[in-house]
């Protein structure tokens, strides 16, 4: 269970800090908020880290389905948009990809 909150902190962290980068060029975000942005990748980037995994491939191959959950509930959180059925449909694909990945016997390998 440690990995799945590590994943999620995760994709916060990197969700947050590329939407920095999505606020200052598209939206006319001022140039600071990049500062916010950059140490929040740095923290994802950190905390990939502490997944219990014996390789760091297989780490972030199973993090990729928490970051597409964890990336439509930032759009329909922060950005007010509902994922339709096949986003929801393409999520739970990944979620079972993620698993098979991390619970797999991955995880001791």
């Amino acid at each position: 269970m440690g990995s799945v909150i590590v994943y999620g902190a995760a994709a916060l962290a990197e969700i947050g800090g590329c939407f920095a980068f999505w606020g200052w060029r598209r939206l006319g975000w001022s140039a600071w908020a990049l500062l916010p942005g950059m140490a929040s990748l740095a923290l994802f980037a950190w905390l990939l880290t502490l997944v219990e995994a014996s390789a760091a491939g297989r780490a972030y191959a199973a993090y990729g389905g928490v970051y597409v959950a964890a990336s439509l509930a930032w759009l329909w959180a922060v950005e007010g948009r509902a994922p339709d059925a096949w986003d929801l449909s393409g999520t739970a694909l990944c979620l079972i990809g993620a698993g098979v990945i991390l619970w797999g016997g991955g995880a001791g390998r």
